[in-house]
């Protein structure tokens, strides 16, 4: 039987009650979760009753995963033939790829050469070593979270605690003198030049932290861990603003130089490479068949980019609707809130299930987050829906940034980082 539009008066009196039922539950369940967060929500009062939707929603948000992501779930994004990290102790001991075997090059460019008084190399005797970087740390070493993010894929590939020191610490010992504009570095590749993999920052960032930003670290921790080999160890680059690209593995030289502009392997492939994490939303699980009227969850993530997170939102299209003519981001859409799942109550996966002190974005007293959603990380969300006439529809999610830009804006470009509104289909049918 063909299917009546959606314009139908009994229809349109189902989709009211839909929007009325659905404020009405969001309000009931999602109340007070600043106070229990993710964890605590599944087994709190406010799902002590006997109601199917109870059940519905629990079973959602207890399937989410953590918030902060075990080293050995990131997701895998390597480079190299082999890749670095799949080589045997004896290869990872004679590449220097080890704590005891990993030291580091801090040189001038030789083709856009920067004044140093004392270079840091191998060739001259003087390379940074872990122990080095061990001492320093003991008076520099900083924490912070981060969600580490591919340029060109839709979904993070982790969310950590990072731990290391600021990069300008290693720069002073060189004595830099003049002629530096950029910092280039890169890491370990096989001993083959085709296979380097490098990325660069203007030396101002290094030196400086504009925006409230954490700083450029050698990162040697995460999660309260040292890093393994998967994960780039025994140091890499992390750079808080930045996807994942900036972020080099088994870091090897860094290399100051005098060069303008940048010169990123990744300049190769059209990106753009000095543009910040963008905020956006994504679901993580959608129903793909329904039956009339029977209650669903959907959950999702968010990343908090340069830009800040202020809501995510989620509309269900009726497919036997036109579209609004012009409206290429869905602006005018009737867009509904979901609710930003608050902190967890304990944060698995550190030591103690405890934020370390003193850690960057939160309140050592408390162990809870300064702001929330934390800005350069990820967060859950979550929305019930009562239940929707048969039919075909589009569910579709986007994030609102701190300025009140709704997701793609303010910049929808495929090549500065992945932000495209996320089409799920749902089949209600009988």
């Amino acid at each position: 039987m063909q299917r009546e539009p959606l314009q139908d008066s009994l229809q349109q009196d189902s989709l009211q009650q839909f929007l009325v039922r659905h404020t009405e539950l969001s309000r009931r369940y999602f109340l007070g979760l600043r106070a229990t967060g993710v964890a605590a929500l599944t087994t709190s009062p406010l799902f002590a009753g006997d109601s199917d939707n109870d059940d519905i929603l629990r079973r959602a948000i207890s399937d989410l995963e953590t918030w902060l992501t075990p080293a050995d779930q990131f997701r895998d994004v390597s480079r190299g033939k082999p890749v670095p990290h799949s080589l045997d102790d004896e290869a990872r001991t004679a590449a220097g790829l080890t704590r005891e075997t990993w030291s580091l090059d801090v040189v001038s460019d030789p083709e856009h050469p920067a004044r140093l008084r004392s270079p840091l190399s191998k060739e001259l005797g003087s390379a940074f070593q872990f122990s080095d970087l061990m001492k320093m740390a003991g008076k520099h070493a900083v924490r912070f979270p981060k969600v580490m993010t591919c340029l060109n894929i839709g979904c993070p590939l982790g969310n950590g605690i990072w731990e290391g020191v600021p990069l300008r610490e290693l720069l002073w010992l060189t004595q830099p003198r003049e002629n530096l504009r950029r910092v280039f570095y890169y890491g370990f590749h096989n001993d083959q030049p085709e296979q380097m993999f490098r990325s660069s920052l203007p030396v101002g960032r290094i030196l400086e932290d504009p925006f409230d930003l954490p700083p450029v670290i050698l990162c040697y921790k995460l999660n309260g861990q040292w890093l393994d080999p998967e994960r780039g160890g025994p140091v890499r680059i992390v750079v808080p603003e930045a996807y994942g690209f900036k972020s080099i593995k088994w870091l090897s030289h860094v290399v100051l130089s005098n060069i303008s502009h940048a010169n990123d392997t990744y300049a190769k492939g059209n990106n753009d490479l000095d543009s910040p994490l963008k905020t956006f939303a994504a679901t993580i699980s959608v129903p793909s068949t329904l039956k009339p009227g029977a209650p669903f969850a959907v959950t999702g993530w968010a990343q908090s980019g340069i830009s800040g997170l202020s809501k995510v939102q989620a509309w269900i299209q009726d497919d036997a609707q036109e579209l609004p003519a012009g409206d290429r981001y869905y602006q005018s859409a009737p867009w509904r809130d979901a609710t930003i799942l608050s902190p967890p109550a304990r944060w698995a996966g550190l030591p103690g299930d405890t934020i370390p002190v003193p850690t960057m974005g939160f309140n050592p007293e408390t162990g809870q987050p300064d702001t929330w959603p934390i800005r350069l990380s990820r967060i859950h969300w979550a929305i019930l829906f009562p239940g929707l006439p048969e039919g075909e529809y589009t569910f579709r999610c986007r994030s609102i940034d701190s300025k009140g830009h709704g997701q793609p804006l303010p910049r929808p470009f495929r090549k500065s980082g992945h932000a495209a509104i996320e089409k799920v289909s749902i089949r209600v049918k009988a």
